[in-house]
């Protein structure tokens, strides 16, 4: 993705021996952990919100400069409604309790998906956590919620279809660029890594256009399990490889 913001994101994080800029997180295993303790799913998913605590921080300590975290799909809607209604409950929860330490952090919080989706009051909390949070200048950390990528490119593409029936934009124009500016939060870089827990090997519909020269790291730990070892372990595996994004 171009733009001075993401090459000046892209140059801060190369000058810390190659940490990757953007790192994005399909968070996943929260279900098979509780199951494995024989305790609801409720309690999985809280044991998921505190490996993301212990994972932002690492991440902010480590010099990544955006951290993205899929913790809502679009597709998630289909899930029995107690466990939705679950986590709607926990992310609301989690919004104002860990607003003090993202202050304290200097972390930046934004939200990336159709967050109309929400209740009332959800979205609410969510605008004035970014509110309040928009201002910090360290590591940026965003919740993907009520994503997914399909969808991403779609509002996109109906963006686009706009600008043109407006006389704004012409079909001659309309390039990867265009597209790329009319994304979720377009002003950040792209990720430079991916990572998946629980040993699952597919993106389940996470940052579909902007995963296209991604490194993917696919790990068999379980999210809530998920630590800063972990965290550096997939960073070393990215560090051993070259990207040639489609060159040699």
């Amino acid at each position: 993705m171009s733009g001075s913001s993401s090459d000046e994101l892209n140059h801060q994080a190369g000058e810390v021996a190659n940490i990757p800029a953007h790192i994005a997180i399909i968070m996943d295993g929260n279900n098979r952990w509780a199951k494995g303790k024989f305790l609801p799913s409720l309690a999985g998913h809280k044991a998921g919100a505190t490996a993301v605590r212990r994972v932002v921080e690492a991440s902010a300590k480590t010099g990544v400069k955006v951290l993205t975290l899929f913790a809502f799909s679009s597709e998630n809607w289909k899930r029995p409604k107690a466990e939705v209604d679950a986590l709607m409950m926990l992310f609301m929860r989690s919004l104002k309790k860990e607003l003090k330490r993202m202050h304290e952090q200097n972390i930046r919080l934004r939200i990336m998906g159709d967050v109309s989706g929400f209740s009332a009051n959800l979205q609410a909390q969510i605008a004035y956590t970014e509110q309040q949070t928009q201002a910090n200048e360290g590591m940026q950390l965003v919740i993907a919620a009520n994503y997914g990528g399909r969808g991403d490119i779609a509002q996109a593409a109906q963006r686009i279809c706009q600008k043109v029936v407006e006389g704004d934009l012409s079909i001659n124009q309309i390039d990867e660029d265009s597209i790329s500016s009319q994304l979720y939060l377009s002003d950040l870089p792209d990720p430079d890594l991916i990572i998946r827990t629980s040993g699952e090997e597919r993106i389940s519909n996470f940052l579909l256009w902007q995963a296209a020269y991604s490194e993917f790291v696919f790990l068999p730990v379980l999210w809530p399990d998920f630590n800063a070892d972990d965290l550096q372990y997939a960073i070393d595996l990215y560090q051993q490889r070259q990207r040639r994004y489609g060159g040699r």
